[in-house]
């Protein structure tokens, strides 16, 4: 297939061009309206006891939705006319919108019952009320209801929010992040690129490979969101990663090229020769990831697998740019390819000699791995013992599920969360919900609500028949309670944050109390118990699929049983350092959490991408630089000299490539640490600092140690295994050129590719 695909690229490029330049306009016309379409939920597993809970309010009880809540300050006291004025008016435009239902009124409950209605100075009243509908009409509903009352006026002052309001500000500000990201990512990687390259001509191709990964991506995010719903975060995953994976592809393809027409090869043969070993290399490096970010899709919620269609589809679309675009392009360019270099005036300027035409001997990767091999024992403990320090805050590990703090201080649902977090005794959304879909009789829901309010940490207990606090009856209106036929619903007022421990202890103490019915519990505290739970219980079903499928493929392309083990081993090392690093930031709050309000946990989306996305990375270098060793490796004399010569040849090779390739990279990640949605922030600082560890210090120094330890058992496999690769494995074969003209050339010119022995 590879050849087949070589063949087009060499005699019809521009026909390739033009099919491209095709696409891409399509493409850009169907997919601009992908990040007004996209919703910003789908956190909640869909098949939890919480969405339970959720599906039976709304059934029986029509009290379902997102909440929306309104605070109403004012230096006059709340009972004033004019306060009491301005909030009569909020509460009645609630009650007559059809989109609203359930409000609650500091001004209109009764005074023993305002305690979550109120902040503890008495200066700020609050209205609450739920919106119908999914995540995108609710959040679309509460934005307009939100802009028509928030404000401040004759020294009142109005804001706005609560989860729908919050979805709509983390969807609109994921839109901003992501024009903000691509201002900064793409120049930045232009500039990267110039100075890797040389040329102007050079470094403008893996950016034309980029744009189309990321307009083709967009559109088929667009496409898929036409059968199944698909996350507003998904775009923001698939720009950054076909940014970084098609400029990375594209790269080993033209320094690859470039290499092959230094050593006077003709414009097809380099071409040629680059397909059959940078182009089977990518197409291995965008196997791995391809199976590693497809069990993202395993998870439970449309958020989780949205960023699975976005990681797929960035893939594709890179390894289409790097292999057929960026062929094609060079076919065309010629010579022309390293024109405008930047960098020939400088070195004539510095009488230095170009670095690129150095003997591989000469280069500072090859004394690197030199190095490294001739004190392996030292220069691996050491390392692995500085991964392991890194790795050590992962021990203290929590996940949770994303509120209103994953915004900046200036958003108003924050600030409003903030509010009730800080300054309400009773805060809503820490309330338990308490379904009994059947066999609820009056008497016995009395009592289970009694019973109930003993409970430590709670404040009220709201049941069909009134108020308990401490087994006491306050009072008989009720409020979040509701009893129709034998099916009831009661709601459980709490001090406890819901993502706290002492939340889920005392969900767990609630469940404890006897019921005379099986109760299903909803609120925040058990929707972030089944969340993070939905996730965590399908890791060990990723992990084994991400072993599996990775050291089959690394077994194919080198034959060897000890080399995917290794690779294995330091790509964890390297993902478990990072996640330590990330737990020390982000949870834990060290170095101003990097702007970020420290919530006690990360994001639960940020595990499962840094274990699929992060680890795939990792797997991409590795292929790259284990082809370029084992090219040296399957022509030498197979000694244990000649293990140490193939590694250090293959890395001075590489070495340049792989540490280009991981700052674009990084650069790429940095740009996504501007985001003010701290998921974002997290994610790319994560990966940026993932990508830096394995390139700088893994595939540097660690990698060469190992191979030297391990000298000719590196290319080991059981006699069976390899007898079953010498006649199937996968791997690159290189013909002799029949022919030295200049492009295009008939397709049967030279015969390359990847082929089965």
């Amino acid at each position: 297939m590879l050849t087949r695909i070589t063949n087009i690229v060499v005699t019809t490029p521009r026909v390739v061009i033009g099919c491209a330049a095709v696409l891409f306009v399509l493409a850009a016309a169907y997919g601009s309206s992908v990040m007004t379409a996209l919703p910003a939920g789908g956190y909640d597993n869909p098949h939890s006891e919480a969405a339970l809970a959720e599906h039976l309010l709304h059934d029986k009880f029509g009290a379902s939705g997102m909440p929306l809540v309104f605070t109403i300050t004012s230096t006059r006291e709340l009972d004033s006319p004019a306060v009491t004025a301005r909030a009569e008016s909020v509460a009645r435009d609630l009650e007559s919108d059809s989109r609203t239902s359930n409000v609650l009124s500091y001004w209109t409950t009764p005074r023993e019952l305002r305690a979550g209605l109120v902040t503890r100075d008495g200066r700020t009243g609050l209205i609450a009320a739920m919106i119908d509908g999914d995540d995108t009409s609710a959040p679309e509903a509460a934005r307009e209801i939100a802009d028509r009352w928030q404000g401040t006026r004759d020294g009142i002052t109005v804001s706005a929010g609560g989860q729908a309001l919050a979805q709509d500000q983390i969807n609109r500000q994921s839109k901003i992040d992501l024009l903000i990201m691509e201002a900064i990512a793409i120049p930045t990687t232009f500039v990267v690129l110039i100075w890797v390259f040389g040329s102007l001509v050079a470094a403008a191709l893996p950016v034309v490979a980029a744009l189309f990964s990321i307009v083709g991506a967009a559109a088929v995010l667009r496409a898929i969101y036409e059968i199944t719903p698909v996350s507003v975060f998904a775009m923001n995953l698939a720009t950054a990663l076909s940014l970084a994976l098609a400029i990375d592809y594209t790269l080993f393809i033209v320094s690859r090229y470039r290499e092959e027409r230094g050593r006077h090869r003709s414009r097809s043969a380099a071409l040629r020769t680059t397909m059959a070993t940078a182009g089977c290399t990518v197409i291995f490096s965008a196997l791995t990831l391809l199976l590693t970010i497809s069990t993202m899709t395993l998870m439970p919620g449309y958020f989780m697998k949205s960023l699975g269609y976005a990681g797929l589809a960035a893939v594709v679309l890179s390894l289409v740019a790097g292999l057929v675009i960026a062929p094609a392009l060079i076919a065309v360019l010629g010579d022309r390819l390293d024109t405008l270099d930047l960098r020939k005036p400088i070195y004539r300027l510095l009488h230095r000699d170009d670095p690129r035409t150095a003997p591989p001997e000469q280069t500072r990767w090859y004394r690197l791995a030199m190095f490294s091999m001739r004190r392996p024992l030292i220069v691996a403990t050491l390392l692995t013992a500085f991964f392991l320090l890194l790795a050590l805050p992962v021990v203290h590990l929590n996940l949770n599920y994303p509120d209103d703090r994953t915004l900046p201080t200036s958003a108003s649902s924050r600030q409003v969360g903030d509010v009730l977090r800080a300054d309400v005794a009773q805060p809503t959304q820490n309330s338990v919900i308490v379904v009994l879909p059947h066999g609820a009789a009056p008497t016995a829901v009395a009592h289970y609500g009694q019973d109930l309010s003993r409970v430590s940490g709670v404040t009220s207990v709201a049941t069909p028949d009134g108020m308990y606090r401490s087994g006491t009856q306050i009072s008989t209106a009720a409020f979040g309670a509701e009893r129709r036929g034998d099916a009831a619903y009661l709601t459980v007022s709490t001090t406890s944050d819901p993502f706290s421990g002492a939340g889920r202890a005392q969900l767990d103490e609630l469940k404890s109390v006897p019921a005379s019915v099986d109760p299903v519990w909803g609120g925040l505290a058990q929707r972030n118990i089944d969340n993070v739970r939905g996730v965590t219980d399908r890791i060990p079903l990723v992990l084994v699929f991400v072993v599996l499928s990775t050291t089959i493929l690394m077994f194919m392309m080198t034959g060897s049983v000890i080399l995917p083990l290794k690779a294995l081993i330091l790509n964890g090392l390297s993902l478990a350092a990072a996640l330590g690093v990330l737990t020390w930031i982000f949870q834990q709050g060290h170095l101003g959490g990097l702007g970020t309000t420290s919530s006690g946990a990360l994001i639960i989306m940020v595990l499962p991408l840094m274990m699929t996305v992060g680890f795939g990375i990792a797997m991409d270098y590795e292929v790259f630089v284990l082809s370029r060793i084992r090219e040296y490796w399957v022509t030498s004399d197979r000694s244990p000299a000649a293990n140490t010569r193939s590694v250090a040849l293959g890395l001075a090779h590489t070495g340049r490539i792989v540490t280009a390739a991981a700052l674009l990279m990084a650069v790429v990640y940095l740009a996504l640490t501007v985001a003010q949605v701290s998921s974002n922030r997290m994610l790319g600082a994560g990966l940026c600092l993932g990508v830096l560890l394995d390139a700088f210090l893994i595939r540097t120094l660690l990698v060469p140690a190992i191979m030297q330890l391990c000298g000719r058992w590196n290319w080991w496999a059981p006699a069976p295994l390899a007898r079953w690769y010498e006649s199937r494995g996968l791997r690159e074969e290189l013909e002799p050129a029949t022919t030295q003209s200049d492009l295009p050339v008939a397709p049967d010119t030279l015969a390359s590719g990847v082929s089965r022995k």
